[in-house]
This record gives C-alpha cells, sequence and structure tokens, in this order.
C-alpha cells in the first residue's frame, strides 16, 4: 500500500461525515507535515493526480502568504481540477483564483464596503434581524439550529447585495449546491417556492438547470458557468435595477468584465455565508459539550468576542483551500515540482500544538488565538468582519433569549471534504 493510500482518508468526504479526523492530522503534523495524498474516484466523481498536503500552521501560513511560489490562479483553488479549459478560464475571473496584481484590483473594488467601519454601520440591522430569528423559535422550547441559522446568512447577504429578502431563499439554494454538491441531501437543494419569490427571481428559477452529466458520465461541474445559469441570470437582472449603495451598485461601477461581475456575484452569494453557517452551529455544539465553558459565557457576556474567536478556531468552517507551485520549491522537507497541487488543511493548522497550547481543549478565554480559519495573506477573508458581526450577533441572541439551551438529540455532519458543515442540530431549552 503506497502512502497516497495511507492518506487518502484525509480527502475522503465520508471521512467528513463521520467528523474530522483531529488525531489523523495530529500524527500527520508530527511524522509528515507535508505528504502527497491521494484522489480516488469519488462517487460518479473522477480521480485526480493527487495532491500535496499541508497541515502544520507555520507552514499553511507560509503557503497562504507565498503568491508568487503557491498561485490562486494557475489552477483555481478548488482541490478538484476543473472539468475543462473552459471551466479553469471561467473560474479564474473571480477574485478568489486571482493572484496580485489582478487579486488586488478585484478587492479594492469591493472592500470599502466590507471595513470594520462599514461592518459598524450594518450591526444595528445585523443585531435586529438576529433577534428576530431568535424571537422566532423561543416560544417552541425547541429548534433545529443549523435551520435557524442559516437565515442570518441568507438574510444579511440579501441586504448588503440589494436582494429582495423574498428571493433570500435562492441564496440558500445556490450556496447549498455549489459547496454541498458531495452530499446529496444539498446537491439538489431546491426549497424556493416560486409563488414566494419576486418576479426576478421566478424568472432565475425557471432557468435553474436540471442535473446533468458530461459526454463521459461524470457530472457537470457544480461551479462551472452551465451549472449556474440560474444564478447569473438573476446577477445581471439585479445589476439592472441595483439598490443604491449596495454591493451591487459598486459592482456595476467597478469596471468589471462580464465574467468578473458574475464571478464576483458568485464569491459574495455562496462564499459569503460559509463561515457564519458553519462555524455558529459548530461553535455552538462546542458549547453544548462543554458545559463549563457555556456556563462561563452564560455568567460572562463580555465574553462574546474571544468565544466567537474560539468557535472559529475549534471548528474550522472550511476544511481545506488549494494552491499550485508556480515553481519548483521546497517545503517541509519536500521537493514540489512546478505544476503540482498543494492544498493546505485548516482545521490541522488550528490545532497545531506549535502554535495553540493544549489545542483540544475549547477556551472561549483562549488569548492569544491565531487561528486562520479566514485565511491568511492577501487572500484573508474580505467577509471575515461580517461573519464575526453575524456571529456575535446571534450568540447573545441566544444567551438572552433561550435559558437552559441544550442537545435534544444527535448533530448531523454534512458530507463534504471542502465544508466543515452540520445538517442539524436539534437543541431545546
Amino acid at each position: 500500500m503506497t502512502v497516497e493510500q495511507v492518506t487518502a482518508d484525509v480527502f475522503l468526504p465520508a471521512t467528513y461525515a463521520r467528523g474530522v479526523p483531529y488525531a489523523r492530522f495530529r500524527e500527520l503534523r508530527d511524522e509528515s507535515p507535508v505528504c502527497r495524498i491521494g484522489e480516488p474516484a469519488v462517487g460518479p466523481w473522477p480521480p485526480g493526480p493527487g495532491f500535496w498536503a499541508v497541515f502544520r500552521h507555520a507552514d499553511v501560513k507560509h503557503v497562504l502568504r507565498s503568491t508568487e511560489t503557491f498561485s490562486s490562479h494557475l489552477g483555481a483553488t478548488q482541490l478538484r481540477d476543473p472539468d475543462t479549459e473552459a471551466d479553469l478560464h471561467f473560474v479564474r475571473a473571480t477574485m478568489l483564483n486571482q493572484d496580485p496584481p489582478g487579486h488586488s484590483r478585484l478587492r479594492r473594488i469591493v472592500a470599502a464596503s466590507l471595513t470594520p467601519r462599514a461592518v459598524r454601520e450594518l450591526e444595528a440591522v445585523i443585531d435586529a434581524r438576529a433577534r428576530a430569528l431568535v424571537d422566532g423559535v423561543a416560544g417552541r422550547g425547541e429548534a433545529d439550529f443549523v435551520a435557524l441559522t442559516a437565515g442570518l446568512p441568507v438574510q444579511t447577504l440579501a441586504h448588503i447585495l440589494g436582494v429582495p429578502q423574498e428571493d433570500g431563499a435562492l441564496i440558500y439554494d445556490w450556496a447549498n449546491r455549489i459547496v454541498g454538491y458531495q452530499d446529496t441531501d444539498y446537491a439538489l437543494s431546491d426549497t424556493a417556492a416560486p409563488e414566494a419569490l419576486t418576479p426576478m427571481g421566478r424568472e432565475a428559477l425557471a432557468r435553474r438547470p436540471a442535473p446533468r452529466t458530461r459526454p463521459d458520465g461524470h457530472p457537470v461541474n457544480p461551479r462551472s458557468r452551465e451549472a449556474l445559469a440560474d444564478m447569473f441570470h438573476y446577477a445581471h437582472a439585479l445589476a439592472g435595477r441595483p439598490v443604491p449603495g449596495s454591493v451591487m451598485a459598486i459592482m456595476r461601477e467597478g469596471g468589471l468584465t462580464r465574467d468578473e461581475f458574475e464571478m464576483m456575484f458568485f464569491l459574495f452569494a455562496v462564499a459569503g455565508s460559509e463561515a457564519p453557517r458553519n462555524a455558529l452551529p459548530g461553535g455552538m455544539l462546542a458549547l453544548l459539550d462543554h458545559p463549563g465553558q457555556f456556563a462561563l459565557l452564560r455568567s460572562r457576556p463580555e465574553l462574546v468576542p474571544p468565544a466567537v474567536e474560539e468557535m472559529l478556531r475549534y471548528w474550522s468552517p472550511v476544511v481545506h483551500f488549494r494552491r499550485t507551485a508556480a515553481r519548483d520549491t521546497e517545503l517541509g522537507g519536500q521537493r514540489i515540482r512546478r505544476g503540482e497541487k498543494v492544498v493546505v488543511f485548516h482545521p490541522s493548522a488550528n490545532r497545531d500544538e506549535r502554535a495553540f497550547p493544549d489545542p483540544d481543549r475549547f477556551d472561549i478565554t483562549r488569548s492569544p488565538n491565531d487561528h486562520v480559519s479566514f485565511g491568511f495573506g492577501p487572500h484573508f477573508c474580505l467577509g471575515a468582519h461580517l461573519a464575526r458581526a453575524q456571529m456575535r450577533a446571534l450568540l447573545r441572541a441566544v444567551l438572552d433569549r433561550m435559558p437552559g439551551l441544550e442537545r435534544a438529540g444527535e448533530a448531523v455532519r454534512l458530507t463534504s471534504n471542502f465544508q466543515n458543515g452540520l445538517k442539524r442540530l436539534p437543541v431545546r431549552w
């Protein structure tokens, strides 16, 4: 059995349906901190060429900041290679898949809308929406915490994009289909009721492509233009009637190409929901499983900000991101050739003993907390301030309105090697 076969467990989506393999990550950090991982076929998805996996905190930060050596543009940032050259060309238009200076140009266009000051101006809206969501279920005494929290990023993104709230279900479905495509419950997400949508939303829904396969029998890439026809139809329709001051209005005036505009909308509408949608339920599960820490937070609500940081470290919302070696290099004692995939594992970096004392301990007072859940370097998540604001708002609302919150059943994990998410978390109070 080859090393790649031995370590392929950290690639397989089924592994993460059972739980993030923290013990395996620890072994690899100690024994093979940079090593080759195989990409076996998964269901209808074909095998890939394999990649270099990076597990230590310092090495992960080195890869993420060294854009001249580890490129986001050459092969894009998803672990799976795009199916065709056309698909690769298309996804390269997004800011996520650019290197400086192209990345810097795109980032500048929208950065002003997500600065700490801009997010502070949104906090009253975020707080009100978080409290309304919690108030809506507070009298029931039980809820699915995943369903409860999913509404906040959808409503927040709709607000900053200028999307009518009636069309928020479209954002929810797009995110499910794109980031949860490895899970059968999410891959065909279809929660948007036509009668509840705006006319613009109904037009987009009518263009939602049916599940399709390529001539070779493999599924159509969920991140291809073909698979996202409904999203992009909606984006162009919305651009024709932008809300003044919205991100959509800024994008319209920013001189973006057609591909850049579509992929910027993709980035906001989909990637913008990942951190709060995954880290809130996951972080709440950590609190429920550590009652002493939950009791401390209830007694000292001023600890909400550091608690949010520990939730993000302990439950990294994203499992990995990919780079491509732009030149021959060496990392962790391994020789990496130009063109080879290099993939950093955030949950491993966030539990690295070299960076965090007692890293498997959930500690809401942890300081400093140098987690990499929002990345590092030029690609540090543009929406980090917004994600943190949403997490703080919902956590405060829960503390105020859900006394005695506890688990009411087993948590159900998302099947995904990319998103560290829950599908259900039954709670009662």
